[in-house]
């Protein structure tokens, strides 16, 4: 019986742990939920909802499409370089979806745990854009399992309302640019992340932090 629990821990047979919490990190029913959302003691991922305020979201916005890239370049930029100073960064992905669980929301992986814990630990007291910083351990670890796969194929019918990530990309430039310059930071000191000092990190253009 003890195996079997554990096989369906956080699946969609399991009828205590909710599946979608486990799987993406946000339920649509929140805190009314009929399943358990229990948050992680340690993971390599950390949650900051809300953080990305999406200006096409916004009615009285007239940004084109340009200057809408622009604008969240400058924010994956900003994130990405502060995200390594806590140490080695694998992955950033921030919601494209306007449904409210998960409108805006921003998950860093790191490579190691305790990086993980070191960011959320310093971020719960900074602000970003004016606005505080909400951050907590995740227990998404395969964002493979988390983001629809209809969005990056023929597109899905339920747009931003959709229960699973629609993954919001930086510009290709940035993209390689940001990965060129992290790994080179990395090399530069010898590492795996752990050995290496919390800051100088990656320098961002602009800094809203």
């Amino acid at each position: 019986m003890a195996n079997y629990l554990a096989s369906i821990f956080g699946t969609e047979q399991d009828k205590v742990n909710c599946s979608f919490y486990y799987k993406i990190g946000a339920c649509r029913h929140g805190d009314r939920c009929s399943r358990k959302h229990v948050k992680p003691s340690y993971s390599q991922t950390v949650l900051m909802p809300n953080m990305y305020q999406n200006p096409a979201y916004d009615p009285k916005s007239k940004m084109n499409p340009s200057q809408l890239q622009n604008h969240f370049d400058a924010f994956y930029e900003d994130v990405w370089c502060e995200m390594c100073k806590y140490g080695e960064l694998e992955e950033l992905v921030v919601c494209d979806n306007n449904n409210d669980h998960l409108i805006g929301n921003v998950y860093a992986r790191f490579k190691y745990e305790e990086d993980a814990q070191a960011a959320c630990d310093t971020l719960n007291s900074r602000w970003y854009a004016a606005r505080p910083i909400y951050c907590e351990l995740s227990p998404v670890t395969d964002f493979r399992e988390a983001c629809c796969r209809l969005n990056s194929g023929e597109g899905c019918v339920r747009g931003g309302f959709c229960n699973f990530i629609h993954r919001k990309d930086p510009s290709n430039e940035l993209d390689r640019e940001l990965r060129l310059s992290t790994k080179k930071w990395l090399k530069d000191r010898g590492r795996d992340a752990r050995s290496a000092t919390r800051s100088p990190s990656p320098e961002p253009t602009r800094r809203r932090f």
